[in-house]
């Protein structure tokens, strides 16, 4: 496999793993990594995409400023995107910042940057109109956020009119809503003594009281504001500095940051670093860092931004914090894709605010850098609000008894083997199809639109079906009735007689759909295709030794391994025999690419097609042996280009490459006999 392919592949199980964490992070209010693992994640997909900026995509957490938040609340659309900010981690990182903005103004003279501490809250943005509070926003994700006027108005650090005779028509600040440690534990203190869930830390319990449905409820708990930022229709309404533009702020009658200061050159702020580091644990508050903003406005117009971020500004991230504690077991857990994690179960210890008594491990490999055993004596690290982590073993402290951690050789969910393919890091549970940790997930593949496309069986239905009993493995769909899912709370007849025709409608699939749907891990669409084209029927792909699967194009020694452990489990076997009894029959027609007369050719599909979808676009030219790429190179053969063609056109004529029009295309479709409508999913 090439090692294009394995960054592509990487940088999708990134982009998959960062939306998840955001969803779960500010939707269902449950974070499930540590913020030093999503930064770390987020920096590796931000390096790999400047390394390989072809394969960047439109729904890239880089390029978003921030994550959707799905509530109850009316949308604001913000007037001026609130953006995110770059991260700094080491002084190194710091002073590349300071480099790379005297760089760009093309100076050698230190700048001066405005410190300001990095509260840990939730951004805002107030508007006020002839110096009267009238919206307030939450940032949601960059562009509009949820409306919280009502529970903006509760907090009596935010002035409901602005102090002072020259207050321009139009003013917006923004700042952090936080709750200071006191008020954290005398409202926790209250939640206990009540019975009800406490917050885990200042930030959640911030986060929760502003977005109260009942404002009157938010008045009850104790949240400040700071202000850090503002904005007016005319700028000459404002000083020409950021720190100037504060002490306005505070004129207006908002609390800024005490411990605000202004540095000259980044050695001065690397000092402002370490002298609000070491006041951090005696604040009243709780902080994660310093902003550091390039102080003179006209600068930071001059410097300008990036998509996700200003270049004028960098927040260097403190150090995570630390305690000891022992090991006291480790477990193998199981999770949705098979792969299977290591947890260490802790002697309970309070770190960063809360009482832990898990670590994640990650893999084996972080096992045995660590040389860590059962009973040993750890540093454990807190770097965000739920998951520690295990840093450091101290051998000195490791006891007679203390034992060696060995990955176990079976699933411990399902009994099937866990294998883990040369060169990659992660063991996981071969049984696909039938591990039950894994259930949801390959239903779900099962159904999608590339897959067997079965309409109207989303995860709703799939986490209730599983709930219930109803089905256990893909096979079961297909013994599903209208009497049963009738059954279920707001499945009505039309709708039950609608999902089983579906599911009835996908027992004849193209062999390469079915492949696909299987989902052997690493076998996408292309590759599936691939195999179902080289092998013609699933016996003999079944059958394939490693040698046989890698004269396939795309399939190299892990994708080999990949197919051959997945069909060599008998589980995977026992459900594949069992959709085969429950009807589902593939089709064996082989298409010999060699005799395409496309084959060997890369084509580029570019704009809007009127006459048909870009799937059916693609599965034309894919019949007729083409492979269909994303971008355009030298080596692309034709660009099919639709209304509103961009960039690709535009590089494709650079280049000097065929470029084909919809009518033309239409036409060399029928010279070969296809029709590009009928190409849909068979």
């Amino acid at each position: 496999m090439s090692g294009h392919s394995s960054v592509k592949r990487r940088m999708q199980a990134l982009r998959s793993a960062l939306t998840d964490y955001n969803y779960r992070y500010y939707v269902l209010d449950d974070p499930q990594v540590p913020d030093a693992e999503y930064d770390r994640q987020f920096r590796e997909l931000q390096a790999l995409e400047a390394e390989y900026p072809d394969l960047v995509t439109p729904d890239s957490p880089t390029q978003r400023i921030g994550a959707t938040g799905e509530t109850s609340f009316d949308e604001i659309v913000h007037r001026l995107p609130m953006l995110s900010l770059e991260n700094a981690f080491s002084e190194d990182e710091l002073q590349d910042f300071d480099r790379r903005v005297r760089e760009r103004l093309g100076t050698d003279t230190d700048i001066d940057y405005v410190c300001e501490p990095k509260l840990d809250g939730l951004a805002v943005s107030l508007h006020y109109e002839q110096g009267l509070l009238t919206r307030a926003a939450t940032r949601g994700d960059g562009y509009s956020g949820e409306d919280i006027t009502a529970n903006i108005r509760t907090i009596p650090s935010v002035p409901l009119k602005l102090r002072g005779e020259h207050v321009p028509p139009l003013v917006e600040v923004r700042g952090e809503v936080y709750m200071p440690r006191a008020g954290f534990e005398s409202l926790n203190g209250l939640l206990r003594d009540r019975g009800e869930k406490t917050f885990v830390n200042p930030r959640n319990a911030a986060a929760g009281s502003l977005r109260q449905k009942n404002p009157k409820v938010t008045a009850k708990r104790p949240l400040e504001f700071c202000g850090y930022s503002v904005a007016v229709e005319n700028e000459a309404d404002l000083p020409d500095n950021q720190w100037d533009c504060l002490q306005l702020v505070r004129q207006w009658g908002f609390r800024i940051n005490p411990e605000m200061r202004l540095a000259t050159g980044v050695d001065e702020c690397s000092a402002a670093f370490t002298d609000l580091l070491n006041k951090r644990a005696d604040l009243p508050y709780e902080i994660d860092g310093i902003v550091f903003k390039v102080n003179r406005l006209a600068l930071q117009q001059q410097l300008g931004f990036v998509s996700r971020a200003p270049r004028w500004a960098i927040a260097r991230k403190f150090p995570a914090q630390e305690e000891m504690t022992t090991i006291e077991a480790v477990e193998f857990q199981v999770g949705r894709t098979g792969a299977v994690t290591p947890v260490a179960r802790l002697h309970p210890v309070f770190v960063g605010g809360v009482t832990v008594s898990n670590a994640t491990l990650h893999n084996m490999d972080e096992i045995e850098r660590l040389g860590l055993h059962v009973g040993d004596t750890v540093f454990i690290r807190r770097a965000g609000d739920v998951i520690p982590q295990v840093v450091k073993v101290v051998p000195e402290k490791r006891p007679a008894d203390a034992r060696a951690i060995v990955r176990p050789e079976q699933c411990p969910v399902c009994g099937s083997d866990v294998i883990q393919i040369e060169g990659e890091v992660v063991a996981r549970c071969s049984g696909g199809l039938y591990c039950p940790a894994q259930r949801k997930e390959a239903i779900r593949h099962y159904a999608s639109r590339k897959a067997l496309d079965i309409e109207g069986l989303g995860e709703k239905w799939i986490d209730i079906l599983v709930d219930q009993g109803q089905v256990e493995t893909v096979a079961d769909l297909y013994r599903l009735s209208v009497s049963v899912l009738t059954g279920f709370e707001r499945m009505g007849e039309k709708s039950a007689s609608n999902l089983v025709a579906a599911i009835d409608g996908s027992r004849h699939p193209a062999l390469w759909r079915f492949v696909y749907a299987l989902g052997i891990r690493e076998v996408g669409e292309a590759t599936a295709k691939s195999l179902a084209r080289h092998f013609g029927s699933l016996e003999a792909l079944m059958a394939a030794s490693d040698d046989e699967l890698q004269s396939v194009a795309d399939v190299g020694p892990v994708v080999a391994g990949h197919i051959r452990s997945f069909f060599d489990q008998p589980h995977n076997q026992d459900t594949i025999e069992a959709l085969r009894e429950a009807g589902v029959q593939w089709q064996t027609e082989v298409v010999e690419a060699a005799s395409q007369p496309l084959a060997g050719q890369t084509w580029v599909l570019t704009g809007t097609l009127s006459s048909m979808t870009r799937d059916q676009a693609k599965a034309a030219l894919e019949q007729l042996g083409a492979k269909v790429a994303g971008s355009v190179s030298a080596k692309t053969h034709c660009v099919v280009a639709g209304e509103a063609a961009g960039s690709k056109r535009t590089k494709a004529e650079s280049l000097g490459v065929e470029i084909m029009d919809e009518a033309a295309f239409e036409a060399f479709l029928q010279n070969h006999n296809i029709t590009g409508r009928d190409t849909g999913p068979v």
